[in-house]
C-alpha cells in the first residue's frame, strides 16, 4: 500500500501554527496512506525554534536547513500557511510542502488524504530529482 511520511509544524496537539514553519513548537509526523488510514508515528521536537535568525526572521537559510535536516526521512511537509523558506523547500530539497489552510490538525489530515493521489505522484517525482537537501 503506497504511503507518505508527513511532518505538521504545530502550536499545540491540535492546531498548525500561525507562524513560521521552522517556529513549530513540535512536528507531529503522520504516516497517511492511499486507503485513507492515519498514524502518529511521534511528536518530535524543534530544535530550530529558537536558533537566531540573521536576516529578521523571514527565511534564514540557516533556519532552513536546521529545519529540513530534522525532517530527512520525511515525504512532505505540511503548513497553515507559506513562508519564505517554503520556496527553498520546493526548489532544493526533495521535500513536497502541502498548505493546509487550516490550522485544525484534523481537518488539516483530511485535507492531506483528499490530495493523496496528487502528493503522492509529487513526492515521487521530486525523489527522482533532488537530494534531501542541495547545498
Amino acid at each position: 500500500m503506497r504511503c507518505l511520511k508527513v511532518a505538521f509544524g504545530m502550536e499545540d496537539d491540535e492546531h498548525l501554527i500561525d507562524a513560521h514553519y521552522g517556529d513549530s513548537e513540535f512536528f507531529a509526523i503522520y504516516e497517511v496512506c492511499e486507503d485513507g488510514s492515519i498514524r502518529l508515528i511521534e511528536k518530535r521536537p524543534n530544535r530550530a525554534k529558537d536558533l537566531e535568525e540573521e536576516d529578521e526572521g523571514h527565511g534564514d537559510p540557516r533556519k532552513f536547513k536546521a529545519v529540513v535536516s530534522q525532517l530527512l526521512d520525511v515525504d512532505v511537509l505540511a503548513a497553515f500557511r507559506m513562508g519564505p523558506n517554503f520556496l527553498r523547500i520546493r526548489d532544493r530539497t526533495n521535500k513536497v510542502a502541502f498548505f493546509t489552510r487550516t490550522r485544525d490538525l484534523k481537518l488539516a489530515l483530511q485535507r492531506l488524504i483528499e490530495n493523496f493521489n496528487d502528493l503522492y505522484s509529487q513526492v515521487q517525482a521530486k525523489k527522482a530529482e533532488k537530494p534531501p537537501i542541495e547545498e
